[in-house]
């Protein structure tokens, strides 16, 4: 058994698991295809999250602005304390779009050294899908050979990987976000007809650039994960309260979803903050990432004719995958 903490630092959010690593037991959760043997199971420790907004602004100046990145460095800060008072043995700081997009990314690179002591890792859109993929499928039944489409739809970016038992058939990530997709188009409140095609107009584009890379007619299921998603789920579901049990592995008709996501985008700011299960530092771009989850399932009923017709919500995702990448 093994003690590790990954980090996820995002666009809009930053991310901590603590967790323990068993393969050495028969843990019910079947067998790594590349290795046959018992696949790695994660034990939670600690699991936290921050909304820091690291991403504000860097779809327009193209750099970190200094009141993100410090409060990230605080953030950061504090999860150095929980991984020293848990005893870690190996930890992986990985950051995603905000970061690949910044110019100045060494000076987040610099600050986060100095903080935790490891080398924090800018990985490609790809090595993103890639373990998107790997902590979604790592607690969800196997589909065997049948592919899976695993949607991950974060602040800046959103990948689309496409697998199964055997492991990632196609993958891409494109730049199309909650947060990117706010700060460029959704900035009425609530948005105007106007502002909602313009940011379906770069949704749509960005769906069939994917499409170029990812087989997305090849699906027979679809699994969605991070906030974005994870929200529009608790508000179709009309929970009382954010709860990850609750949310994690329901399975919802299509047009439920593309309901929920509709009321998101729909809803003022204010009407959005009185829901009991909205984070506060999603209240702004829960909308856009509404719009961007709308437009992917339409397009997945459409080329799979029908086919899909219900969609998976995980709350296991990149941040699984990365723990479950140290060795």
């Amino acid at each position: 058994m093994t003690r590790v903490a990954a980090v996820d630092c995002g666009t809009n959010s930053i991310r901590l698991l603590i967790a323990d690593i068993n393969a050495d037991i028969d843990t019910g959760t079947g067998t790594d295809a590349a290795t046959g043997q018992p696949a790695p199971r994660l034990t939670d420790v600690v699991r936290e999250m921050r909304v820091v907004r690291l991403g504000q602004g860097v779809d327009s100046t193209g750099e970190l602005a200094p009141e993100a990145l410090e409060r990230t460095f605080a953030a950061t800060r504090d999860y150095a304390a929980l991984i020293r008072e848990h005893g870690v043995e190996k930890v992986r700081f990985v950051a995603t779009s905000a970061t690949r997009d910044a110019s100045n990314r060494q000076v987040f690179v610099d600050g986060i050294r100095a903080i935790l002591g490891v080398e924090p890792e800018v990985i490609t859109g790809d090595e993103e899908a890639a373990l998107s993929f790997a902590g979604a499928s790592s607690v969800l039944p196997s589909r065997g050979d049948d592919p899976v489409l695993v949607v991950d739809l974060g602040g800046g970016s959103t990948e689309f990987v496409l697998g199964n038992a055997g492991g990632v058939i196609a993958a891409r990530s494109v730049d199309v976000g909650c947060v990117r997709m706010t700060e460029r188009h959704l900035r009425s409140d609530p948005p105007t007809p106007e502002q909602i095609a313009a940011a379906e107009a770069d949704v749509d584009a960005a769906i069939s650039e994917a499409a170029r890379t990812v087989p997305l007619e090849r699906a027979t299921a679809v699994v969605g994960v991070a906030g974005s998603v994870t929200t529009i789920t608790a508000h179709a579901l009309r929970l009382p309260e954010y709860s990850p049990a609750a949310i994690h592995g329901t399975e919802l008709d299509l047009d439920a979803v593309r309901k929920a996501c509709t009321e998101l985008l729909d809803m003022t700011r204010e009407e959005r903050a009185a829901l009991p299960f909205m984070h506060p530092g999603r209240v702004d771009v829960i909308g856009a990432g509404g719009l961007v989850w709308r437009r992917v399932l339409e397009r997945l009923a459409d080329v799979t004719a029908g086919r899909i017709t219900t969609a998976v919500a995980s709350e296991h995702d990149i941040l699984d995958g990365i723990a479950l990448s140290i060795s």
